[in-house]
């Protein structure tokens, strides 16, 4: 089985694709593409920090979330070269309506094994969301370079994304974990439908 093969049947449930006119305006804004992907690459550092933070108890989920934390730096410190080398200016961070709106979905209260399953299924779907529109750019762009980098960056976001419903699932009864999961696609998808399409943003 190819790795575009696996992927689709892994994680490409995403309930709604992306607006197929977001390609094309993103690359005629790619110095704002380029912005808001470095603060994402940076937020996703964050997040897995955060969560390394308050399970530090959880030596599996200590020893996994590690090497992400250093990857997505990595990713911001690659983002940010493509942007020296057009001479473009890494500008001040953007409102996140797309993060916004997945925050309001995080069920608040219970235990911490249902908070533990939360986080790592919202850091899934953005990693899922963001390998979807990597690829997009990754085939339509055409700029060389980007295209290549964005190809990379795709399979590592599709490794991500199976890395958190993975631990999620040693963490949370997995049927549990199923179930949520399936409710955090729907909403997803209502929330890509309702957002503008905008090309000066990753999500």
């Amino acid at each position: 089985m190819t790795w575009e093969e696996s992927t689709r049947q892994k994680m490409l449930h995403l309930k709604l694709p992306t607006d197929p006119r977001w390609v094309g305006i993103a690359e005629m804004q790619i110095e704002d593409i380029l912005v808001d992907h470095a603060y994402c690459e940076q937020k996703a550092a964050s997040s897995c920090i955060s969560l390394i933070l308050r399970f530090n108890d959880l030596d599996e989920l200590v020893d996994t979330l590690t090497p992400i934390v250093a990857e997505e730096w990595g990713h911001f410190e690659r983002v940010l070269e493509q942007l020296r080398k057009r001479n473009m200016k890494f500008g001040f961070p953007r409102k996140d309506e797309y993060v916004i709106k997945l925050n309001e979905f995080v069920k608040k209260g219970g235990n911490r094994w249902q908070q533990l399953t939360e986080q790592l299924l919202m850091n899934a779907l953005i990693e899922a969301r963001s390998c979807e529109r990597f690829k997009l750019l990754s085939k339509n762009i055409k700029d060389e370079e980007l295209r290549k980098f964005y190809y990379e960056l795709m399979i590592s976001e599709a490794g991500h994304f199976v890395t958190f419903v993975e631990l999620a699932k040693k963490y949370q009864d997995p049927e549990k974990v199923n179930s949520r999961w399936k409710e955090w696609l729907e909403y997803e998808g209502q929330v890509l439908k309702n957002l503008d399409v905008r090309g000066d943003r990753m999500h």
